[in-house]
């Protein structure tokens, strides 16, 4: 096993995952879905409708409960989901917003690709992300 397969493995086994279906459930139910992805691939693939557009290099201020940063309205006790390509990166991502106060985040099972599969709703993509 790599380095990089334990760091995963260990961020996995902190979280409780989630799959296209729930993940839509809990966005009903008011969960903030984050999605981390390239602009160049929601250009190309779509985009959750209703999620928010943050750039992985600025996600830990984005999502840090007391931050002056924050997302507006974030607290530590919002669900949060945070999407990537195909559901690698954005579980290093949820560990890390776990660590920063969020324990209820979480991550996308399979990514966006697994959310369009499922056949839910997808948006045009290319939405700018926060600055």
């Amino acid at each position: 096993m790599t380095a990089v397969d334990e760091l995963l493995a260990g961020a996995r086994a902190q979280l409780r995952r989630v799959g296209p279906e729930r993940a839509a459930e809990l966005q009903a139910e008011g969960a903030v879905v984050v999605d981390i992805r390239p602009q160049a691939d929601r250009v190309a693939e779509g985009e959750i409708p209703g999620s928010v557009i943050v750039e992985r290099i600025v996600l830990e201020w984005r999502l840090d409960p007391a931050g002056t940063h924050r997302l507006t309205g974030l607290t530590a006790d919002t669900p949060v989901i945070i999407v990537c390509n195909e559901g690698y990166a954005s579980s290093l991502a949820a560990a890390d917003a776990q660590r920063l106060g969020l324990p209820h985040a979480t991550d996308l099972i399979g990514g966006f690709r697994a959310w369009k599969s499922a056949g839910l709703p997808v948006a045009t993509g290319g939405s700018p992300a926060l600055p």
